[in-house]
């Protein structure tokens, strides 16, 4: 028997901007009491009007917790002080570790038409905030795709989908926090059953379409934060429903944030913002 996870909370996506005047709505993170540990931050930005994201994230500093961003629409590219370089369009995946530093940009190269896509903040554990920078792009041809008993299908960027026709084991796994990253595209009037580790803190960001949890709807572009049980079970409306099914096992440890520096102690955050301008960014 399974325990289907409840619709405990919805976190609404709050306008904002970032970079250097990108807009976007921000969910988990809007405020320091909304995040679901791991996870400390959710953007989703989704825009037409090049005016909105053309000015781009110029370099700027990060430490301690690990970036995921996922294009939907749009092209953009990275840049890193470690010498990196990356493009992301359509499709793709950057699992970017900070860790003890990254400098990066990330800008977009189109200057005209849709601009789409999340960034989502996962935390590091204390023992890992100070390992060495690292990142990965995963190209869309790399994140595999399963049908969804019930109907529909599930793209795994991270963890494993296990059902009974087969097992789909994502790009990332395993971690410390054991990371799950799911793009859900559910049919019409579908109802699914999804895995979901109990002990595990997770929620659910509807972004398209209409759905529902224990006939409960879920809020369009906000975040639906999940009950323990070891599965989601979610209904489609008459349009069917895109969702991001996201989940990780928490760390149950002290948040010190500033800004872009994610730490467990003010004076970690001190030395962080020491090491930035002293130009020992990212050293050991």
């Amino acid at each position: 028997m399974t325990t289907p996870r409840q619709l405990r909370q919805t976190i609404p996506g709050q306008p904002t901007s970032d970079g250097a005047g990108v807009k976007l709505s921000r969910s988990i993170g809007a405020m320091p009491g909304l995040r679901v540990d791991p996870f400390l931050m959710l953007d989703e930005f989704y825009t037409d009007q090049p005016s909105d994201y053309l000015a781009g994230f110029p370099a700027h500093p990060h430490r301690g917790f690990e970036t995921v961003t996922y294009m939907l629409d749009g092209h953009m590219q990275h840049k890193d002080h470690l010498g990196n370089t990356g493009d992301l369009s359509p499709g793709d995946v950057q699992w970017m570790t900070a860790a003890r530093g990254i400098i990066h940009s990330e800008m977009p190269q189109q200057t005209e038409g849709r601009m789409r896509g999340f960034q989502l903040w996962l935390n590091l554990p204390a023992a890992e905030k100070m390992k060495p920078a690292s990142y990965r792009d995963i190209p869309s041809a790399q994140i595999p795709s399963a049908p969804l008993d019930g109907g529909g299908t599930a793209r795994v960027i991270a963890g494993q989908l296990v059902q009974d026709t087969g097992v789909t084991v994502g790009p990332v796994s395993g971690g410390t926090t054991d990371p799950l990253y799911f793009d859900l595209h559910v049919d019409a009037n579908a109802q699914v059953s999804v895995p979901v580790s109990s002990g595990h803190n997770a929620f659910v960001y509807l972004y398209e379409g209409s759905a529902s949890i224990d006939e409960r709807p879920i809020a369009l572009r906000g975040a639906a934060l999940l009950s323990d049980g070891d599965a989601l079970l979610v209904r489609a409306g008459e349009s069917g429903a895109r969702m991001l099914l996201i989940a990780g096992k928490p760390l149950h440890e002290p948040v010190v944030q500033y800004g872009p520096f994610v730490m467990n102690t003010r004076e970690q955050i001190e030395q962080a913002l020491a090491d930035y301008q002293s130009g020992n960014f990212g050293r050991s």
